[in-house]
């Protein structure tokens, strides 16, 4: 029975390493999100300050795992293998979970999880214990700690309210004081700035990286024989004040004698403080529920060897005393963390997600609008309009001046280059990030790092204005998804801990083994589909924006869309058929998604019209003209194949009559010569050869005739021997979409044909010089 456990030992050893990696690709954006938003320093240099922080925060941090071990139920009232179940509910739990949020791309909590786990864990426990004893349901108040629990609870609310709301006051007044043209300020104005921030910043260090390591709990002779953590909190005002006197000094002499940058550097120092203390602090998150487990598992274990005591005899009421982690065991860990922050794809995708919720310029919106988001949207119009009449005109014209964004000439593919935000909003959002967690720690509120930095950056986009009329319904619906996002972790944690805790005790020495293959089965499918769609994301057949000024130059550019178009199109319209014609369910499912991603992709291109004709100067418009027709052709062309590929899987999803052996006869005949049309045009385009288009032309009457002819047939065989309706109308609605197909395809071919002259030589817009 013994050996049982030890497995358990072994499989939360290997489940902490999997949390390592799937929590801190999670919280990462905590730290990375204002350094890589701004592009203040190199990704390389983010990276390094990032990871010397995560390793430095890991091997000092405090070690003491109390929150796992005690926190949120009374250890003494469960017996070892009650406990060793919850733990092992916990981890299974909690990897699936971040794992999933990682994967959606969606920052949460992992504190909030990792709380919601040990309680629902412990909650179906005890009511297990209760139904065997014959206890109440107000007996569960034994077992759970429900203080920590409610503090949780008002926590999200409060990082919520708080952290959002004061990010967009301190942005708005930084911005009404600094613009947009901050570094042109004179030296003091950023040695003031600089004083405040980095003040605020080095105090979060000491208070929250600093302030739970057991260094900081020794007592020093320099402090009277005080500890560290005592004179931090007793002494907050004299250390405010005398560093920011420190710290603006020294930041006027770097500006005024070396020319530095001190958004950069307050930016730097930012980014290393936030990943400080998320080592420091949230690594219990994820090695803290193997550690207590380690340690049950060493008493019981010695207690079995000396008096032969049973698992379901020993308490565990050795978790309430204090165990410091070992050094080399917390160092490993940040080894594993600084690795994973280095090479995890999708810690990129969730710093995305926030990134695009908080920039300045235009981004592919990834929420769709709700009638939540379009009511605040409302409500801050109105609220605005408001203010206009309150505000004298004069103060209004010096306030839009200020916050006046400088105007930068680039086209929509290049907007990847410039940065999200600028530095002074980056600093802001270190900044502010840095006193609220400060203020929660010294007051022992419980403040989650990820919801204060996560909506801080959201209260600072909104002041600075990078939710404009364009954008405001989908950032505002995006944060709300989040923010959703938030409570749902903590009802899933607490609901999926407690069904694995209740799977667990059925049986043990089945269930342990069976959930455990599913929670590794389910990480790596996910790991797949990850893989899958990030390869999805880089497909040669993938659509690209033009860039050209002349008309000449957008058709070589374009020549590779439309011969992916082509490409693309004739295996959705040459699988519709063979789908229609096997009844196969499957492939016509899988061709509807198909044209509705191509139909994204070319919506994406229309999306680029703005920023094209932008840049054309006015010798180019032509080329703006003959970009907006071939993109209405393309949009005519997938409109017919949507509707082909989504009535053919209608007819078969329903289960409606297969189309007779003479229409599916005919409809080979259609495609078969129309892959022959689609080919030539691909082999056409792909090669840039454009004198091949007229003679790609000449074929347009003869497969115009072809589908009249089909036509015609089926009108004469409804007159005689069609009997089903839904057939018919099949039929001639394919055939007809073919023919609207038809036409839009040559007179893409004819708007290419009549623009092309192979005397000229196409001209593009210059790329901007690099710095």
């Amino acid at each position: 029975m013994e050996n049982i456990y030890l497995y358990m030992i072994i499989a939360l050893a290997i489940l902490a390493i999997a949390d390592l990696v799937v929590g801190v690709s999670n919280d990462a954006v905590n730290f990375l999100n204002s350094a890589i938003g701004s592009k203040a320093i190199s990704f390389k240099t983010i990276m390094i300050v990032s990871s010397l922080g995560v390793a430095i925060g890991a091997v000092f941090s405090s070690g003491m795992m109390e929150v796992a071990r005690k926190g949120i139920f009374n250890p003494g009232e469960f017996m070892f293998n009650e406990i060793m179940i919850i733990f092992m509910a916990v981890m299974i739990t909690d990897i699936l979970l971040l794992d999933f949020f990682n994967t959606v791309g969606m920052p949460t909590s992992t504190t909030v999880s990792i709380v919601f786990e040990l309680l629902g864990a412990a909650v179906a426990m005890a009511f297990i214990k209760i139904g065997h004893d014959g206890g109440g349901f107000s007996d569960v108040i034994n077992y759970i700690n429900t203080d920590k629990a409610s503090m949780i609870i008002f926590g999200i609310l409060l990082s919520v309210v708080v952290a959002f709301s004061i990010g967009a006051l301190v942005q708005w007044v930084s911005r009404l004081l600094l613009s947009y043209n901050f570094e042109k300020k004179a030296s003091w104005v950023g040695a003031l700035f600089g004083g405040i921030a980095l003040t605020a910043i080095t105090y979060f260090i000491f208070m929250k990286g600093l302030k739970g390591t057991s260094y900081a709990k020794e007592s020093f002779e320099i402090l009277d024989g005080g500890t560290m953590k005592d004179f931090l909190e007793a002494q907050v005002l004299p250390i405010v004040f005398f560093s920011s006197i420190f710290w603006s000094l020294l930041s006027y002499a770097l500006i005024a004698f070396t020319k530095t940058n001190i958004y950069k550097l307050i930016i730097i120092v930012g980014t290393f403080a936030l990943a400080l203390a998320f080592a420091g602090n949230d690594l219990v998150n994820f090695i803290g529920v193997p550690m207590a487990a380690y340690n049950a598992y060493g008493a019981w274990n010695e207690s079995f060897i000396a008096f032969g005591t049973l698992p379901t005899d020993f308490s565990m009421e050795i978790l309430a005393d204090k165990v410091a982690t070992n050094n080399w065991l917390l160092f490993a860990a940040g080894m594993i963390m600084v690795l994973t922050l280095w090479f995890s794809t999708k810690a990129k995708n969730v710093v995305k997600t926030s990134l695009d919720l908080s920039s300045q310029g235009e981004t592919k919106e990834r929420f769709q609008p709700n009638f939540l988001s379009r009511g605040f949207v409302r409500m801050a119009v109105g609220m605005s309009e408001m203010a206009s009449y309150i505000l004298p005109n004069s103060w209004q014209t010096k306030i839009e001046k200020q916050f006046e964004a400088p105007t930068i000439k680039i086209s929509k593919d290049k907007v990847h280059e410039l940065p999200a935000f600028d530095l002074v909003r980056a600093a802001v959002n270190l900044m502010v990030a840095a006193v609220l967690i400060s203020i929660a720690t010294s007051y022992k509120l419980p403040l989650s790092t990820t919801y204060v930095t996560f909506m801080v950056a959201m209260g600072t986009s909104l002041a600075d204005r990078a939710w404009g009329a364009e954008s405001a319904v989908y950032r505002v619906a995006g944060v709300l998804n989040v923010i959703g996002g938030w409570f749902f972790t903590a009802f899933s944690a607490f609901t999926a801990a407690a069904l694995v805790a209740y799977l667990l005790n059925l049986n043990l020495q089945v269930m342990f083994p069976l959930l455990l293959v599913l929670a590794f089965g389910l990480l790596l499918r996910n790991y797949i589909s990850h893989n899958k769609k990030a390869k999805e994301v880089k497909a040669e057949d993938r659509l690209t924006k033009a860039e050209s000024s002349s008309v000449q130059g957008v058709i070589h550019e374009s020549a590779t869309n439309i011969a992916n178009v082509v490409k693309r199109g004739n295996r959705i319209y040459t699988n519709a058929i063979k789908g229609l014609a096997k009844q196969d369910l499957t492939l016509l499912k899988k061709n509807k998604k198909q044209v509705i991603k191509l139909s994204d992709e070319i919506d994406e291109l229309r999306d680029n019209i703005f920023y094209f004709i932008k840049n054309l100067d006015e010798s180019s418009i032509g080329a703006s003209n003959f970009y907006i027709n071939i993109l209405g052709y393309l949009q005519d062309m997938t409109q017919s194949l949507e509707y082909i590929s989504k009535v053919s899987h209608k007819h078969i999803n329903n289960n409606h009559k297969k189309l007779k052996f003479n229409q599916i006869k005919e409809l080979k005949q259609v495609d078969d010569k129309i892959e022959i049309l689609f080919n030539d045009t691909q082999d056409a385009f792909k090669s840039g050869s454009f004198e091949k288009i007229g003679a790609i032309l000449n074929e347009k009457t003869e497969v115009y005739d072809l589908v009249k002819q089909k036509i015609q047939a089926q009108v004469a065989r409804t007159r005689t021997e069609e009997s089903s309706p839904k057939n018919t109308t099949l039929y001639f609605s394919m055939l007809l979409e073919t023919k609207d197909l038809l036409t839009a395809t040559m007179n893409l071919l004819e708007e290419y044909h009549s623009a092309h002259d192979s005397n000229v030589k196409p001209a593009t817009i210059d790329a901007p010089e690099e710095e």
